[in-house]
């Protein structure tokens, strides 16, 4: 099975359009050590030919450009794509709104929870792809599911499963349970298995490791994972946000809560962090978070980054 990150970074990307962070900053300035990306977004194959997306970020058509592989094919014609499917693991913005890019009367599908499938049916600009060719399917959580492209087989059996999270920003006011907190459906994580038998995990938000899913994940052998900050305040101290990472669903990397020190005894073989977001300090090559999240046995997802298993 083929993973490739399309874009690791969270929403706004790297540098974030209207950010002059000093990560922003330095990653425009060219500075040795910053590595630009996009938003958060996986592409996986089982076969290299059929490709399935992890979410659709704004940047997906860019994403496509940089790599090949999801492109159109000469010998199959003018119109075409080897990207049959696309799974939303929640209705954030960053993940959700790069389905636009697949218009054009392009058959494939579309899976996700009720509650996301149901936030694409509430905005009609999600109609511009048209439900005659882009059939959305619904995930039975904890089931698992065969990916289907309109030609069959993906050769990928994706089963999904509610982690602690929060709903997107834009539904708060609509949608949101007490303290914000998760409702069935507002963030999943996927364990994706090929034919081959090869299985990894995805779980880009996450608000923390809870007993379910630590005995969910403990002892696999890779898995993407929320990256967003490295402490819960940071974006406080840096002036960007009147917000945690706690508020926004995201749990740090750092500290005794964090997710190095849950991941410490779960036997995971390979960690990648994935959904950085542009006030991280892990984003400065050099910096000392840096050293300490690579000294844990984590590594830092970036764009093109590709693992085959």
């Amino acid at each position: 099975m083929i993973i490739k990150i399309l874009g690791a970074s969270a929403g706004g990307g790297f540098p974030q359009w209207n950010c002059n962070c000093k990560n922003c900053a330095n990653v425009r300035a060219g500075k040795p050590g910053f590595t630009a990306r996009t938003q958060s977004s996986l592409a996986i194959s089982a076969d290299g030919k059929a490709w399935v997306l992890l979410n659709t970020s704004p940047d997906l058509r860019q994403q496509i450009n940089d790599n090949p592989e999801l492109g159109a094919r000469a010998e199959d014609g003018h119109r075409n794509t080897p990207i049959k499917a696309a799974i939303l693991t929640n209705g954030d913005v960053d993940h959700v709104v790069g389905l636009v890019n697949l218009r054009e009367a392009q058959p494939l599908k579309v899976y996700g929870s009720s509650r996301v499938l149901d936030t694409l049916a509430d905005n009609s600009i999600f109609n511009v792809l048209n439900l005659d060719n882009v059939e959305r399917r619904e995930l039975t959580m904890d089931t698992p599911t065969e990916i289907e492209g309109v030609d069959g087989s993906t050769g990928i059996t994706i089963e999904a499963f509610d982690v602690p999270g929060k709903v997107a920003l834009y539904l708060e006011k609509k949608d949101a349970g007490p303290s914000f907190g998760t409702q069935k459906g507002d963030t999943i994580g996927l364990k994706i298995s090929s034919s081959a038998g090869k299985t990894f995990f995805y779980v880009p938000g996450c608000a923390e490791i809870d007993p379910p899913l630590a005995a969910r994940i403990k002892g696999a052998a890779l898995i993407f994972f929320d990256g967003t900050l490295y402490t819960n305040e940071e974006m406080l101290k840096q002036g960007l946000m009147p917000k945690t990472g706690e508020r926004m669903g995201h749990m740090s990397m750092s500290g005794p809560d964090g997710s190095i020190a849950a991941f410490s005894d779960l036997d995971v073989a390979r960690r990648v962090y994935v959904h950085i977001n542009n006030s991280n300090p892990v984003l400065d090559e050099n910096s000392e978070a840096r050293k300490a999240v690579e000294a844990a046995g984590w590594d830092v997802g970036y764009d093109g980054m590709e693992i085959n298993l």
